[in-house]
């Protein structure tokens, strides 16, 4: 799974790594050509798209390390601290932003090479859509959140240029605000997406358990493995691609050890049939230690 998970992940940084660039260099020359607001958002945007790519493909590599002598659960965070370095990057883009477009609306200008700008923009939005397309594949692959966190804001960037085709047509027509107002309603939606990628990002970091859906299938397991009674503490957690699984399982007295042992062994391998490449640590626990109102309940 670890290699396949990094082949995804690299192939996805890759890509748009080089998409941004491509864009860059066609979006700089449209605006320097039409002095469109809603184009400098784009490119400030695209600037943003290459850091943050570019980041993720060498946070990807560490990631992405066994584990070793000082990372006993080795290096998967890096992943959301790079999604939380992204999420203040695009703040401070969505920002900049804010305020340009403010410029503009209260002092609106009049563009030149609009039609320019419509053929970039068209351009930026059908390659950001098949770019947001693999992303999406990929992360229904490996559920990588450094993927997920990238393709948050190429999604912004579909809106974006959406939006700029309407602002550069509407200007174009002599509604000069609507450069301005449209990159004001961008710059907004960015820091939005960018607030809630950082949130996400400190939650991993804070060791936040599994979804309530995930949990609730290892109970599932559990619950109708034969020799088990009862479980408890379950605690889960997720770094990087791999899943971090601990709980108690309660089984018989009489039980000999060797024959509990081998029960917590199949139980740990129909786990990772579940949820491939966890960590999984199980403690054994005979029944009369587990205090009766808790005996034989399976908890979350």
């Amino acid at each position: 799974m670890d290699h396949q998970y990094g082949r995804l992940v690299s192939r996805a940084a890759f890509a748009a790594t080089i998409m941004a660039l491509m864009l860059l260099l066609i979006k700089i020359y449209a605006w320097w050509y039409s002095g469109s607001v809603s184009l400098l958002a784009s490119v400030v945007d695209s600037l943003v798209d290459i850091a943050a790519s570019l980041t993720n493909v060498l946070v990807v590599r560490y990631s992405l390390q066994p584990a070793d002598e000082d990372h006993r659960f080795g290096h998967g965070k890096a992943e959301s601290l790079a999604a939380l370095a992204q999420s203040m990057f695009i703040s401070g883009s969505a920002l900049f932003l804010l305020l340009t477009g403010f410029k503009h609306l209260v002092e609106p200008q009049l563009m030149q090479g609009t039609g320019l700008g419509v053929v970039v923009t068209l351009i930026a939005l059908f390659s950001t859509l098949i770019l947001v397309s693999f992303q999406r594949w990929v992360i229904r692959k490996t559920r990588s959140q450094v993927v997920r966190a990238d393709m948050l804001h190429y999604q912004a960037d579909v809106m974006m240029n959406g939006a700029i085709l309407i602002a550069l047509v509407l200007s174009w027509h002599g509604f000069l605000q609507a450069d301005a107002l449209f990159a004001l309603g961008i710059g907004i939606y960015i820091l939005y997406s960018a607030l809630r990628m950082g949130h996400e990002a400190v939650q991993v970091l804070l060791d936040r358990a599994l979804p309530d859906e995930e949990r609730q299938e290892i109970i599932s397991i559990v619950s109708g493995w034969p020799g088990i009674d009862g479980a408890h503490e379950l605690r889960t957690r997720i770094s990087g691609p791999t899943r971090f699984i601990q709980l108690h399982l309660e089984m018989n007295d009489s039980l000999a050890l060797v024959d509990a042992h081998k029960v917590a062994e199949q139980m740990e391998l129909a786990l990772l049939r579940k949820f491939p490449g966890s960590d999984i640590i199980i403690h054994i626990d005979p029944c009369s230690v587990v205090p009766l109102d808790r005996r034989g309940q399976y908890e979350l």
